[in-house]
């Protein structure tokens, strides 16, 4: 097993010094004034907030990962949704035209990137890959909350890549957790931007593509990202798919997601982000901890895990349910 090496260390670094320097250069009112967030049906926040923190995080993550030599073609779509999100962030495209898109990177993807799978595999994964693309950007809603997702769990695909022996790997993720890292110096609450769709929608496209470009080669089973990302993964799934059952119009602006709840129920932007940070970190060390030993402790893990996600949602929901009926 090769570790990363201490010079190559810098790389990530770089991004990190990157992304917030370039963060820092937005923030002039000369450019922010043409990416402020007002405030919607959807939003935590009363007043608008410049959405321009994609734009700077993601130009570092990738010059990160080129850096690194590896993942080219994640990083290359990655690069097109950016620019795609960044005329969505300034035009407000409709859904029928960018969902569409999103859809047919996500099959690029997975057609170049496993050639070992089937037509149907390919759809299946491209499916996949375009939800996690989307529900990064409804999980997108609250200060500190989808930057920090990316520092440690892009983070803990750099320790798993490390310790399968795939050290540039490793700094291709660890390049993506440097730039978030970078981005939360100025949204950790309370924030000072936003990342926007052309931050958000790239980085749940890189969390299901790097996730499955792992498993094609060896260094993690095909559930390792789903677990890695699982806070964001169950949230934004149990919260569609009960306004699906409720009938309602899912691609609408809305405020039922967990995370979302917690924090009308009064709890402050920052304790939300350190409860997330609390239930990312221990996903991620469960994911770990899960792929390198036997079965029988795998599952065992998992469901404790999985407990732990029972348990918070059904403390909130009872806690939702008695306000409304206050």
């Amino acid at each position: 097993m090769h570790g990363v090496p201490l010079p190559a260390l810098l790389v990530p670094t770089l991004a990190f010094c990157l992304s917030a320097a370039l963060i820092r250069l937005l923030l002039t009112p000369a450019v922010r004034q043409w990416f402020l967030d007002h405030p919607n049906p959807r939003s935590l926040h009363a007043s608008p907030i410049p959405r321009v923190g994609g734009l700077g995080m993601m130009p570092a993550a990738l010059a990160g990962m080129a850096m690194a030599g590896g993942a080219w073609l994640a990083a290359a779509l990655a690069l097109a949704l950016m620019v795609l999100s960044l005329v969505d962030d300034w035009k407000s495209l409709s859904p029928a035209l960018r969902l569409p898109l999103h859809l047919v990177v996500a099959g690029a993807f997975a057609w170049f990137a496993l050639p070992q799978a089937s037509p149907v595999g390919v759809a299946v994964l491209g499916l996949a890959i375009g939800w996690m693309t989307n529900l990064y950007n409804f999980m997108d809603g609250a200060d500190g909350l989808a930057g920090g997702m990316a520092l440690i769990g892009f983070g803990v695909y750099a320790l798993a890549a490390a310790l399968g022996g795939h050290a540039p790997f490793a700094l291709v993720n660890l390049s993506i957790a440097g730039a978030a890292a970078g981005f939360l110096v100025f949204n950790f609450p309370p924030a000072r931007v936003f990342m926007g769709d052309a931050g958000s929608i790239p980085l749940g496209f890189l969390a299901a593509a790097l996730g499955l470009q792992g498993w094609s080669e060896g260094l993690w089973p095909l559930w390792f990202p789903l677990v890695t990302f699982g806070p964001f993964v169950v949230d934004a799934s149990v919260t569609l798919a009960r306004r699906a059952l409720r009938g309602e119009r899912v691609w609408q602006a809305h405020r039922s997601h967990y995370y979302q709840r917690i924090i009308l129920l009064g709890w402050s932007h920052r304790r939300a982000a350190v409860a997330e940070y609390l239930l990312m970190t221990a996903s991620g060390g469960v994911a770990l901890l899960a792929c390198r030993n036997e079965p029988a402790l795998r599952l065992v893990v998992l469901a404790v895990l999985l407990c732990v996600y029972l348990a918070a949602g059904l403390t909130v929901d009872l806690r939702w349910r008695r306000r409304e009926s206050a």
